[in-house]
């Protein structure tokens, strides 16, 4: 249910990161983990024509490496979750 409700926020949402040629880096890592932290929720795009990975593939090293849910992986794009305590504590200071 909850990944059913996440999948349908995350409609609405940009693509903010594409993952190309270079595949899965730490650079991509750090972007994606930044990008979690602040939002919770986020849309990845893999550009099949030129990734060496799966959108899968590269959905569980993101994951993995950003200790995230893969809400979704849908075509060549992915969906991202992860609790954000700050941004919760930032709701509550409101």
């Amino acid at each position: 249910r909850q990944r059913a409700q996440l999948r349908g926020l995350a409609n609405s949402l940009d693509t903010i990161f594409q993952v190309g040629k270079g595949g899965v880096t730490e650079n991509t890592v750090k972007q994606v983990d930044d990008a979690l932290t602040a939002r919770e929720l986020i849309k990845v795009k893999v550009l099949r024509d030129t990734s060496p990975l799966t959108p899968r593939e590269a959905a569980d090293r993101i994951a993995e490496a950003t200790s995230s849910e893969v809400v979704a992986v849908i075509g060549g794009s992915m969906i991202f979750y992860r609790y954000s305590k700050k941004l919760h504590e930032n709701k509550k200071k409101k």
